[in-house]
């Protein structure tokens, strides 16, 4: 938030940054993902559509893929990933090292995946979160910036195999 005088009056001017996200989703989440669509669009984002559309049993890992390429390809900012716990799209998008995807149930959860880890993905597990926390997950996600200073270091270190 930045703000400044005009006329004599204090006026508050919001930062906005739009980015590009790709989203993936298997058959446990088109419904949430077409919620999250108004929510980005409504905050101004642009997104890609990796998801299958429909509730027909589907392997996740076929819609994945994409969302991690993109995102590591610097084609999408951040990836919004999701299934019905979670953890398959999660652990098929951290296949990739400079991939860090987080899997989240709540608000706080995405802001310190982002603060402490520099998530570049969110996981959410569709089966388990309400539309309404999914969104807020989102909105806090997207809102949040790296803090970087000590846990750059840490950071570093989770593509580091030995």
């Amino acid at each position: 938030m930045k703000w400044g005088i005009n006329n004599n009056k204090i006026v508050i001017l919001w930062k906005i940054r739009t980015m590009h996200i790709s989203i993936g989703n298997d058959h446990a989440g088109p419904d949430l993902k077409k919620t999250l669509f108004s929510l980005l669009t409504s905050l101004g984002h642009t997104y890609t559509n990796h998801g299958t559309d429909t509730n027909d049993s589907v392997d996740y890992p076929d819609f994945i893929h994409p969302v991690a390429v993109d995102v590591r390809d610097g084609k999408s900012v951040l990836g919004i990933i999701i299934c019905g716990s979670g953890n398959g799209a999660n652990m098929t998008a951290n296949k990739y090292p400079e991939i860090r995807s987080a899997l989240c149930w709540t608000a706080e959860l995405s802001a310190l995946a982002r603060q402490h880890n520099n998530a570049n993905i969110l996981s959410i597990p569709a089966r388990f979160v309400t539309t309404k926390v999914a969104k807020e997950m989102v909105k806090t996600f997207l809102e949040t910036d790296f803090e970087g200073g000590r846990h750059q270091n840490r950071v570093n270190k989770i593509s580091q195999c030995r």
